[in-house]
């Protein structure tokens, strides 16, 4: 998708800390961090937001939350817990438009005031 944010960091054209990626998914480091450990999952698709997945999408969320686990071990926040939040329209908050997970966790979490987007906790 053109002018998409996220496209562009999946395509490697616009830089970022990479924490795990392979064909189907990309997971880095978010550049405002709102926990100790604050990463996002999107799916190299462009898929624009939850209501845009199509029947074909649901295998590969499933195993958005395979990677999400996997991620979360490797980060050392599996067994203390985390947060995975996806924002969807703009009255949640969504600031991209390409469906994204964020992976919250390091830090005992106190209630969700407000959207992860805006980098609240």
């Amino acid at each position: 998708m053109e002018n998409c944010l996220f496209c562009g960091i999946a395509e490697g054209k616009i830089p970022s800390k990479k924490v795990y990626e392979d064909d189907t998914f990309l997971v880095f480091q978010d550049i405002q961090p709102a926990a100790p450990v604050h990463v996002l999952i999107i799916p190299k698709k462009h898929i624009a937001t939850m209501n845009d997945v199509g029947e074909e999408d649901f295998a590969m969320l499933g195993e958005l939350h395979r990677v999400a686990q996997k991620v979360a071990k490797e980060l050392g926040i599996a067994e203390t817990g985390y947060r995975l939040i996806n924002n969807c329209g703009p009255d949640s908050g969504q600031a991209v438009y390409h469906i994204h997970y964020h992976l919250i966790g390091g830090t005992k979490l106190g209630a969700l005031v407000e959207s992860s987007d805006s980098h609240a906790i």
